[in-house]
């Protein structure tokens, strides 16, 4: 499996069903912030993997959908580590855009304290909650069919919250719309369908390929507009 399509599937669509379902709430807000939120702490895993600071391995089996043993992941994904991050990011965004974006800030700390929220659901039980343990997650990535149909109808109603709230200016924002919500439910698609990365270091550089898809949905979003 590509690397970056393995990361997709540790409910990486449904992360970014959150970037897009934020418009909603923040309407003035770019979507490259609104979609830097809900991934930020796997961007944070994946800088920390690479550096050694976190540990993490592909083991076959380990769950019917993902290979992935989050071995040492206490900075990254404990709980009080994203409710740190989420702070770190809404914080930042205040001081870039002054307090009277305080809305944004709020949905900004919702949207990264989300993605430990839905891993929790997906992961097993290899989620700590302080830095020292214990771990919890739910097990969905056991049943691939039902994290499969959850994480698409989460992309679907993501996109649409998106697209009820902004209309296209050009054709160049109708088109990469659609282009873009088309090769996202594919890759939902292919990764589970995918056989498992080669190692964890690919999956934890593939993932930093999710900058530049921040850039990519940072650009169309710019070719549309509020809907009246």
């Amino acid at each position: 499996m590509p690397a970056p399509l393995c990361k997709l599937r540790d409910m990486g669509v449904g992360h970014l069903a959150v970037g897009f379902a934020s418009k909603r709430w923040a309407p003035q807000a770019s979507l490259g912030w609104l979609m830097l939120a809900p991934v930020f702490i796997d961007l944070l895993w994946s800088v920390f993997v690479l550096s050694g600071v976190e540990r993490a391995r592909i083991v076959p089996g380990i769950t019917k959908a993902m290979p992935l043993d989050l071995e040492y992941i206490p900075i990254s994904h404990s709980l009080v580590g994203a409710l740190g991050w989420s702070v770190l990011l809404a914080g930042a965004y205040l001081v870039l855009h002054g307090p009277r974006q305080l809305r944004v800030g709020v949905v900004l700390f919702v949207g990264v304290l989300s993605h430990w929220v839905l891993d929790w659901v997906s992961h097993r039980p290899d989620l700590p909650i302080l830095p020292s343990g214990p771990r919890v997650g739910l097990g969905l990535w056991n049943y691939p069919l039902p994290a499969f149909l959850v994480e698409a109808g989460m992309l679907a109603v993501g996109l649409w919250s998106y697209a009820s709230v902004t209309t296209a200016r050009s054709r160049a924002g109708r088109i990469g719309f659609a282009v873009l919500a088309i090769v996202l439910l594919a890759v939902n698609c292919a990764a589970y369908t995918s056989p498992p990365p080669p190692d964890i270091r690919a999956v934890a550089a593939g993932n930093i390929s999710l900058v530049l898809f921040i850039w990519i949905v940072y650009g169309m979003d710019r070719r549309r507009s509020l809907a009246s």
